[in-house]
């Protein structure tokens, strides 16, 4: 049985992985800080307290996995936060910046010993994090730390390249999660069924491709 381990698994996009990966017959470990019940009843492995800023609760679930080897890897924590020139708030883009871009190389980096040679490693970003894209500025925190993660992504795709470990650099989706308050374009479902596309799309050669849940690849 395959093992995938995703990280923000307690709502929205993060939930939806957990029980689509489940479908697909994947042992899923769902790291998420506190358990909901919709979490709880998919009857995968949660394991809560994870915080994606704290090396050490990342640490110490990587040392507990033992010999268990991980097949794909889904970084879909992230935080959304207001920041303008008019709210200019500099706790909140560090915030931001831990959680959206550190967050995800830190929890890479603490599966790498767990993660096979051949497996996949995604990155749920945004197209804010574009700066061809940006046709409308604002965002300050977000789209910084979204463009921050876009290169982490970028490099990890050639530093992984020797074990044939292929990084995907997905955007959901303008998607209807609490994170947007329930305003977007698509539902979680559909938006994972095409980003879970994308992944078992990927190979090697096209390892830090920046995609679109559509397929549509993006502009940086």
């Amino acid at each position: 049985m395959p093992v995938a381990i995703v990280t923000g698994a307690n709502r929205g996009i993060g939930l939806e992985f957990c029980r689509a990966l489940t479908g697909l017959g994947y042992d899923v470990a769902a790291l998420c800080r506190t358990p909901g019940d919709e979490l709880t009843a998919l009857g995968v492995t949660v394991i809560s307290g994870i915080d994606v800023t704290s090396d050490d609760a990342l640490g110490n679930f990587a040392d507990s996995l033992e010999n268990k080897s991980v097949d794909l890897l889904i970084n879909n924590a992230g935080i959304l936060e207001s920041t303008s020139l008019e709210n200019f708030d500099t706790e909140s883009m560090s915030r931001q910046f831990e959680v959206n871009a550190l967050g995800p190389l830190r929890v890479t980096h603490a599966f790498l010993e767990t993660l096979k040679d051949g497996a996949k490693v995604a990155l749920v970003t945004s197209r804010m994090g574009s700066i061809a894209d940006n046709t409308s500025g604002g965002s300050y925190g977000y789209r910084m730390s979204k463009a921050a993660l876009n290169a982490a992504g970028v490099s990890l795709a050639h530093d992984l390249a020797d074990r044939k470990i292929a990084v995907a650099i997905l955007h959901p989706g303008y998607v209807r999660t609490g994170m947007t308050g329930n305003s977007g374009l698509i539902d979680t479902d559909e938006s994972v069924a095409g980003l879970l596309a994308r992944i078992d799309e990927l190979t090697p050669e096209t390892s830090g491709t920046f995609w679109h849940t559509n397929g549509e690849v993006l502009p940086w």
